[in-house]
């Protein structure tokens, strides 16, 4: 259980992070954002930011083996970075339509799920 429930915190807290990092991108669509200034948008950014770490911690807490959690250091981190990207290129397709992915964003796609393989092997 807690494993999944480390994952579904990390994919929540990925959302936020997200959307924290790249979804002011698109303010300049907006008509309520156009004559808000840079310390306005960080601002926005952090008030996002704030619910990644609400689940940020807890996934980490909850996960580390430490803990009583499934996962060691390393293989928490690897798995936030592979959760991080499958919902940054998720965001990038539905949002950022000019965004295209090409053959070497799949190849990076594929190495970074290649190292969370890596990271569970048993010593």
């Amino acid at each position: 259980m807690r494993a999944f429930l480390t994952v579904v915190f990390l994919l929540i807290s990925n959302t936020f992070m997200t959307l924290a990092w790249y979804g002011h991108l698109k303010f300049k669509d907006m008509e309520w954002s156009k004559s808000l200034g840079l310390l306005s948008i960080i601002a926005i950014s952090w008030g996002i930011a704030l619910f990644e770490y609400i689940f940020q911690v807890p996934a980490n807490k909850y996960g580390f083996k430490e803990n009583g959690g499934p996962f060691s250091l390393m293989q928490l981190k690897v798995t936030q970075e592979a959760i991080s990207i499958t919902v940054f290129l998720i965001f990038s397709i539905l949002f950022f339509k000019t965004e295209k992915i090409a053959w070497n964003h799949i190849v990076a796609f594929v190495l970074i799920i290649l190292a969370v393989f890596f990271a569970f092997i048993k010593k």
